[in-house]
């Protein structure tokens, strides 16, 4: 009975990952661009402080040619994880990530 409920534990949380896997990444072009879509009133104070920082101050667009390059130049001790892994995945794998 408990393995039952183990694996059906198991099996939410890939599934909850998968379809996070799915969702653009906050500060990504296509999230900009499907936040901007949908109305201000919608937004989270979370995602307001994101688009904001991501979207619209200094094009620190994650994935951007210049966010690539700011991060490349921050010494990588002082990374995230996130920071990391998107560098990894749009900048590195995608040449230099999405045009400014």
């Amino acid at each position: 009975m408990r393995t039952n409920t183990t694996i059906k534990a198991g099996a939410l949380v890939l599934l909850a990952a998968l379809a996070a896997g799915c969702e653009p990444e906050v500060g990504s072009s296509r999230w900009c661009e499907a936040l901007s879509q949908r109305p201000k009133t919608d937004w989270s104070l979370g995602e307001a402080a994101d688009y904001a920082k991501h979207c619209l101050l200094e094009s620190t667009e994650i994935g951007s040619e210049r966010w690539c390059r700011r991060l490349a130049d921050k010494p990588k001790g002082d990374w995230s994880a996130d920071e990391a892994a998107s560098y990894a995945k749009l900048c590195l794998l995608k040449g230099s990530g999405n045009d400014e």
